[in-house]
């Protein structure tokens, strides 16, 4: 076994990749280092378990499916960035298959909830990108919110829409959009 250096960044990349192409059981220490052509010692310089690397790995595939556009202003419209989020549902799962249905299982029993945190980590910053394009949209509204019903409770709405979209694979947005506009603007 060739013991190069590698980077985490590097051991992410492998772990994405097979994922993608042999699903979660590959995704074990051994077979990550293979794959990197490095020790098993190497992967744990920079993952303690298997826990953690597969932790690590769902939270690169969340960022590497939706990552946001940097420019804080990217989207004039709440209902552009909805479609644009549906269309990275979409193109997700067809570059990792079955990620979005089978990922909470891939944690060990004893460490669930690290995962469920990972997890919840990654939608937070999903819903905080939500959050930021729906109060930049200059088309709302006036006075379609308030303490009743907030930006927060809305994004939380379609949110949940949103999980459910990605649970049962229908990457249609059309609804959702309409609903959205009729409600917002």
């Amino acid at each position: 076994m060739n013991t190069v250096v590698t980077s985490r960044k590097a051991i992410l990349d492998v772990s994405r990749t097979l994922m993608k192409s042999r699903g979660w059981a590959a995704v074990n220490i051994r077979a990550v280092a293979a794959a990197c052509d490095v020790s098993v010692g190497t992967i744990y310089n920079y993952f303690g378990s298997k826990s953690e690397l597969i932790t690590a790995t769902v939270e690169s595939i969340w960022q590497d499916i939706f990552h946001f556009p940097e420019q804080p202003h990217a989207f004039d419209r709440f209902t552009d960035c909805l479609a644009w989020a549906f269309d990275c549902m979409k193109a997700g799962n067809e570059k990792y298959p079955g990620f979005f249905t089978l990922h909470s299982m891939g944690f060990l029993e004893e460490e669930k909830s690290n995962g469920k945190e990972a997890m919840n980590q990654s939608w937070r910053h999903i819903q905080n990108a939500l959050y930021t394009v729906l109060t930049n949209d200059k088309n709302l509204r006036p006075g379609i919110f308030d303490q009743a019903f907030t930006p927060e409770k809305f994004v939380d709405i379609i949110f949940s829409l949103m999980v459910s979209a990605l649970l049962l694979q229908n990457y249609d947005c059309s609804g959702i959009l309409e609903i959205t506009r009729r409600i917002i603007y």
